[in-house]
């Protein structure tokens, strides 16, 4: 299961509103990532899975800096040429191995991209790296949906797989839930 990388030939096909929007919006993710936090914004703030910058654009407008992190580089290029804002920056890395400090992130968010990344040294990684009492928002692909849009099912995971690896590395699940072709996962880091 899981592992499935978006072809960076079609990266176009991933700055359509109308279709991205669908899914998951970018008002849920800053209210994620800013819940409980009326006092100021995230500080620094990472889009595991960034691709072409589509919901990094869209957070960098309400936080200090993100990192759009991506494993490949012809995302950032794609991005790169659209143009990245001045508190945005590109890293090219797996999740399981960040290059950041630990605790070093306020909170981190991906987008249709956990089955990307999923297994227990990523989300370990995450842990490091996300500050204690941080916010961590993942919003995927479900394998309950029927598989029209998106990756194929067999290459997806259940919100409550997310929980079950969030809770086993410290996380404290705040919300989750199964839409209709999607999933969304809010936790607080240990």
């Amino acid at each position: 299961m899981g592992y499935h990388t978006f072809d960076a030939d079609k990266a176009e096909r991933l700055e359509r509103p109308e279709v991205r929007y669908r899914w998951v919006s970018a008002e849920e993710i800053i209210g994620a990532l800013t819940a409980e936090r009326a006092d100021r914004a995230a500080a620094t703030v990472a889009d595991l899975g960034s691709g072409t910058g589509f919901y990094t654009d869209a957070v960098a407008a309400h936080v200090e800096g993100v990192y759009g992190v991506d494993v490949q580089a012809e995302m950032h290029a794609f991005y790169r040429e659209k143009g990245v804002p001045e508190n945005v920056d590109l890293v090219e890395s797996d999740v399981a191995t960040l290059p950041f400090d630990d605790g070093e992130l306020d909170a981190a968010f991906s987008t249709m991209t956990y089955h990307e990344f999923a297994s227990d040294a990523a989300i370990q990684e995450l842990a490091r790296v996300i500050r204690s009492d941080g916010r961590l928002a993942l919003f995927d692909w479900s394998a309950g949906g029927d598989g029209e849009h998106g990756p194929p099912t067999d290459e997806r995971f259940d919100a409550s797989d997310a929980v079950e690896a969030l809770e086993a590395a410290g996380f404290e699940v705040l919300s989750a839930s199964e839409r209709t072709e999607t999933f969304a996962v809010v936790a607080r880091a240990p």
